[in-house]
């Protein structure tokens, strides 16, 4: 059986800070990372937060999601040197999902546009 990916065990608060600190960095907010992360899951602000304080991981926070966007398959490109739309494993191409909205984000893309609006 292959070992699974590190980044399914890591708990999403441990990375959390992370994006939001690269947003602000480039201008901008903590609220607008929140909003990415539940457009793109279909988390609510205060399920999003529940998952923040339980220290949920990553295979369980996007396993559990309520609602994940349709339109989360037009976010292409790379990352890390990956393109999205090529990578297999569901999971992985979730996480890759949320770091490339991150990266829109803290590049100054308009959030209509991050969310595929």
């Amino acid at each position: 059986m292959p070992t699974k990916h590190r980044v399914f065990t890591t708990p999403v608060p441990n990375v959390y800070p992370h994006y939001v600190a690269k947003a602000e960095k480039k201008g901008r907010t903590k609220a607008e990372v929140d909003t990415v992360m539940c457009w793109l899951t279909g988390y609510t602000p205060r399920q999003l937060d529940r998952h923040l304080k339980k220290q949920t991981d990553f295979e369980t926070f996007f396993r559990d999601a309520p609602k994940p966007n349709p339109s989360r398959t037009l976010i292409t490109g790379t990352i890390c040197g990956v393109r999205i739309e090529a990578i297999e494993e569901p999971t992985m191409r979730e996480v890759r999902y949320l770091d490339k909205l991150v990266d829109e984000l803290a590049k100054g893309k308009r959030l209509e546009k991050i969310l595929r609006a």
